[in-house]
Parts: structure tokens; C-alpha cells; sequence
């Protein structure tokens, strides 16, 4: 590979000469060179294996076999633009057409989540026949110029908000909000909204980019955890779609879809829905069925929440714990009366999980647990100790991994599988000490 042609502090000196300062590393006081990837496992280039609880892209772990079967596959046959007709496209838009109201019956394929963000705005704004936009504060929905004109997290350092995002052609929310903080929408609340923004001429727009794809455990789509009645006028997809290949994916209304033709000018996009793109897409769809992985982040998504809500009764840096499935959420505060976030208890928690070979990140409030495959004896490193005296629990006695960390936002974004962790009846099968 070419990444281990180059030492690290070579590597480190070209990036700072040839990549742009923005474009920022992680850890940048101390980079870590990744050159390999397998399952929940990366690889540096001394060898150095560490859990990755920072990827919301390699959805079913990194490099799967299945999914990279697919797409060699596919190489060596055809790849090519979707104008072409091709089974792939059609097999895929059916197979996710499956897991969707039916109400939301048509796709156009792209190759980012901020692609098909864009692309939302432009349905919108085509179906409304107005430009104005509702959205929650502290919100990221891209990086595209006419995203990040919706994006609080991001206009806030930049312009100032635009004029023109208020109301109404359209609101956007993530389904659960993520760089937001974690964040679980009341019971009802999606209803409410939607039953406002139509009345004033808008459409709901479901951004479902990191918190798709069964992440939240009790249903497929994040959406669904506000009730069967309710269904987004348009839903986004992305990051782990295609668990590391790019591509996204709009689903919307015919009569949407409708009004957007009728301008009469094509939409088209080079790459987007190749035949290799969509063997990919189906083979994650593939892996997340037969392995059963929405499940798993039930399991442990519940196991997991248990446990927090555990150290939470012990511990006051624990201000809450909030989450669905494997989207989790542990809020560290200095104080309960008045929430100051636990920055710099936070900071020095990720520094920490360096050292012990977990790769994690900070932005808000949250957590991040991994279940390896490897049967190997592990106790719980007490990192947190060192933090509040922030004790976690002895819970790996038996003849398995577990690993739990917790930061001032640390997203839960793995629902790698598991073998023999659960019981037929959904009990653990090991008894927790």
C-alpha cells in the first residue's frame, strides 16, 4: 500500500505540505497512521491493533468480506454511469424500497450524504415552490455551500445564519440528532412538526445519514422510532450505506419526484448508482440481514444503556444517559445544578483512549462499546478512574471482549456481529459480575 511507503513523519510533513490546513487529522498533536482495517479492528503501521469506535461508515466492519467480494465482482464485469440500463439499480432500489413506508417509493442514487442533502433541498424547494428553511439548532447536514447555509454547527463560525432559513419550503432534522449532542426527539414530536410545516407549505426532510441502516436497533430507520404513522416526505442516506464505498441515496414521493421532473431539466450524476455501487449497497443490506445486526444493536444497545444508567446512580460527572440501540449518549457535566459540560475531563479521556488503543472522539455529550469476536480473556481496563475516580465495572471476566469507554461525545456508530453473546431468549448468556 502506499500509505507504508512512507514513515510516519514523512507521511506527516507531505499531508502538511500538499493537503489543505483545514482538511483537519484526528489527534493532530500526536496522528495515529492507519493502514489497515479488519472488522471493528484498525491497524497502524507498527501493527498496533486499536477498536475503532470512531467510523460511522464502515457500517458492518471494515473491509468485509462479502462487501468487498461484491464490488471486485462487479470490477471485473462493468462500471459504468446509471444511464445505462443495469439490473443493479433496480435490485437495490427494491431491496430498499422493502425496508420504507411505501408512500416513499422513489430513488435517486448519489455519492455522499451531502449530495443527497442537496438533492433534497432542490425537491423541496421544486415541490413548494418556495426557498425558505426550517432547522434545529446546532444541526450539520453537509458541507456543500447550500448546506452549510442550513448547518448552525457550522454557519455560526463562518456568515451568520442566512435570511432565508427560517421558512418554510422545507425542515430538516436528523432523525436523531448526532453532532447536536446525542439527542432522542419526544414521543410525537416528528408528528407535530410535520403537521406544521405542511400547513405552511413545507415538506419533512428525514436526514438519516449517520443514524440509519438498523444503528438504532428497534427499527430499520431512526424515523420510525416516532410511530407507524408517521412518514418523511424525503429521507437522506448515506456514510454507512455503503460501509466505505461512496454512496447515498434519496428516497422521496412520486408526487414529489413528479413536480421535479416537470422542470424538465435531466438529473444526472456521473458516478452515482454504478453496477458497483449498487453490488456493494446490496451486499451491506446482505450482511446487515443474515448476520443480523439490527438486532445485535438492540442487545447490546440495551445491555450497554443498563450498565451507564448503572454508573450514573454512583457517579455526578454523569449527567445523563440517553440513546437507541447502538446511538448512544453519556453527558459529562462538572456540576448538576448547572450542567457545565466536562470539557476538559472529556479531552482528557480521549488523549487516554489513545494509549490504551481505542480510537474515539470528541464533539458534544456520549459513549462508544464494541463487541470483538476474539475469545480472549480481557479485564476492563479502569481508565476512567483517573477521571472523578469514574469507575466503569469489572464485566469482563469471562471468555469474551468487552470494552465500554464514555466521553464528551463519543457516537456509537458500530453494530458489528456477534457469536454466541446472546441466549435464544435475548438473555446474556455469560453472567455479568
Amino acid at each position: 500500500m502506499a500509505s507504508e511507503g512512507h514513515s510516519k513523519e514523512e507521511t506527516l510533513s507531505l499531508r502538511r505540505q500538499l493537503i489543505g490546513s483545514s482538511c483537519r487529522l484526528f489527534f493532530p498533536e500526536d496522528p495515529v497512521k492507519i493502514v489497515r482495517g479488519q472488522g471493528q479492528y484498525m491497524y497502524d503501521e507498527k501493527g498496533v491493533e486499536y477498536i475503532d469506535c470512531i467510523n460511522n461508515v464502515a457500517h458492518v466492519g471494515h473491509c468485509h468480506p462479502h462487501v468487498v467480494q461484491a464490488a471486485h465482482e462487479q470490477n471485473q464485469v462493468l462500471n459504468t454511469n446509471s444511464r445505462f440500463l443495469h439490473d443493479n439499480i433496480v435490485d437495490y432500489a427494491q431491496r430498499l424500497s422493502r425496508t420504507l413506508p411505501r408512500e416513499l417509493s422513489v430513488f435517486y442514487f448519489l455519492n455522499s450524504g451531502s449530495e443527497a442533502n442537496d438533492l433534497a433541498l432542490r425537491l423541496a424547494r421544486q415541490y413548494t415552490g418556495h426557498q425558505d428553511v426550517v432547522v434545529v439548532d446546532h444541526a450539520y447536514h453537509g458541507h456543500l455551500s447550500s448546506l452549510i447555509d442550513i448547518s448552525p454547527y457550522k454557519f455560526r463560525s463562518l456568515e451568520g445564519q442566512p435570511e432565508w432559513v427560517h421558512v418554510i419550503a422545507a425542515f430538516f432534522i436528523e432523525s436523531l440528532p448526532s453532532v447536536g449532542g446525542q439527542i432522542i426527539p419526544p414521543a410525537g414530536y416528528f408528528q407535530k412538526a410535520a403537521e406544521h410545516i405542511r400547513r405552511a407549505g413545507g415538506v419533512f426532510v428525514a436526514d438519516e445519514i449517520q443514524v440509519g441502516f438498523g444503528r438504532v436497533g428497534k427499527h430499520f430507520w431512526a424515523f420510525q422510532l416516532q410511530g407507524k404513522d408517521f412518514v418523511p416526505d424525503i429521507v437522506t442516506m448515506g456514510k454507512p450505506i455503503g460501509n466505505g464505498h461512496p454512496i447515498a441515496c434519496v428516497a422521496t414521493t412520486r408526487d414529489i419526484a413528479g413536480a421535479f421532473a416537470g422542470t424538465g431539466v435531466e438529473y444526472f450524476n456521473t458516478f452515482a448508482g454504478s453496477p458497483v455501487s449498487c453490488a456493494v449497497g446490496l451486499a451491506v443490506l446482505d450482511v446487515l440481514e443474515k448476520e443480523h445486526l439490527q438486532a445485535h444493536a438492540a442487545h447490546v444497545g440495551d445491555f450497554l444503556m443498563g450498565l451507564l444508567n448503572q454508573q450514573k446512580a454512583k457517579h455526578p460527572i454523569i449527567g445523563d444517559v440517553r440513546g437507541a440501540g447502538l446511538f448512544i449518549g453519556v453527558d459529562l457535566i462538572k456540576d448538576e445544578a448547572t450542567r457545565t459540560p466536562a470539557t476538559e475531563e472529556a479531552d482528557y479521556l480521549v488523549s487516554r483512549y489513545i494509549e490504551i488503543s481505542f480510537i474515539s472522539l470528541k464533539y458534544l455529550p456520549a459513549s462508544a462499546l464494541l463487541f470483538p469476536e476474539r475469545e480472549e480473556k480481557m479485564e476492563l481496563l479502569p481508565f476512567f478512574e483517573e477521571v472523578k475516580e469514574l469507575w466503569v465495572g469489572h464485566i469482563a471476566r469471562h471468555s469474551f471482549d468487552l470494552l465500554v469507554g464514555f466521553a464528551d461525545l463519543l457516537p456509537l456508530f458500530c453494530i458489528l456481529p456477534y457469536k454466541g453473546w446472546f441466549s435464544d431468549s435475548g438473555g446474556l448468556r455469560n453472567e455479568v459480575v
